[in-house]
């Protein structure tokens, strides 16, 4: 299959018409099967009613714009015949607020996918809280699994999704520096490499003057495999420019994942639980 990661760059929009026709056009050039679109990345829809500037105000204009948005991307994907990652936003669910994302299939199914640890911003600043359990997404290219950023850096949550049966994690990301982005990174390649499976990192990119919660946004999107058989040496099967826009493309064979799990030269999957009566460390004391 063909995955495409984007580096998506939010921009102020003028009307719905603008945000219909930029969504259709990234979905067409990407020419994929699978398409990932970054967390946070529905926050442009705020500047369309003017309410982007202030934090719970944009989380109003987005929420209040999602079942338009939910009809668009199932409508889109089912034109284009791809499975697509849509970006998340932050929506009211009752009394909270959470971070979530839909895929969408080429039937125009959807299932929802949530954050489920939050980053100090979130917590302290914005009042995002987690959302509903991980969830293993059965779809036609494989079983696919959804860590939003901060959350690729947990391992317990990836395992319990491969556990699971997933074969593919989709890490959509928003980070406002460099650093930010290379720690989702590194827990995006970490996970593939624990896991013996394929990440996904599609970032937010460029500068948002009219939002406090993403004015500014840095990374490169990338898909990454394990370091071992019938993947790269670097485990990278894709990685485009840093802070640049566009699509990131890979061609993956799921096959590919359960041949390294079988031949690889580690078996890091399989021996996870070698790990269990392993992590009580003994005191010695040193004079």
């Amino acid at each position: 299959m063909k995955i495409a990661t984007a580096a998506y760059p939010m921009e102020a929009l003028a009307n719905w018409e603008a945000y219909a026709e930029k969504l259709e056009r990234w979905v067409a050039e990407a020419e994929a099967d699978l398409l990932v679109f970054p967390e946070y990345g529905s926050l442009e829809l705020a500047t369309i009613t003017g309410r982007a500037a202030e934090l719970q105000s944009s989380v109003d204009a987005v929420s209040e714009l999602m079942p338009e948005v939910t009809e668009l991307h199932a409508s889109i994907a089912a034109k284009y015949g791809c499975h697509i990652l849509s970006a998340s936003a932050p929506e009211r669910v009752g009394e909270v607020t959470v971070n979530r994302a839909r895929l969408f299939s080429p039937s125009g199914d959807s299932a929802v996918c949530d954050k489920q640890i939050m980053t100090r911003f979130e917590r302290e600043d914005w009042g995002v809280s987690p959302g509903e359990p991980l969830t293993v997404l059965n779809t036609e290219l494989g079983r696919l699994g959804v860590l939003i950023c901060y959350d690729a850096e947990f391992p317990l949550l990836a395992r319990a999704l491969v556990e699971a049966g997933v074969e593919i994690l989709l890490v959509p990301s928003c980070t406002d520096s460099h650093h930010g982005w290379n720690r989702v990174r590194i827990g995006a390649m970490a996970r593939a490499l624990e896991n013996q499976c394929i990440t996904v990192q599609a970032p937010t990119v460029g500068n948002c003057p009219w939002s406090l919660a993403v004015d500014e946004n840095y990374g490169a999107a990338g898909i990454y495999g394990p370091p071992d058989v019938g993947f790269a040496a670097d485990g990278v099967i894709a990685q485009g420019a840093l802070d640049q826009p566009g699509w990131v493309c890979g061609e993956v064979d799921i096959a590919t994942i359960d041949r390294v799990r079988a031949e690889g030269a580690q078996f890091n999957h399989r021996h996870w639980p070698e790990q269990s009566g392993r992590t009580t460390a003994r005191q010695v004391k040193l004079r």
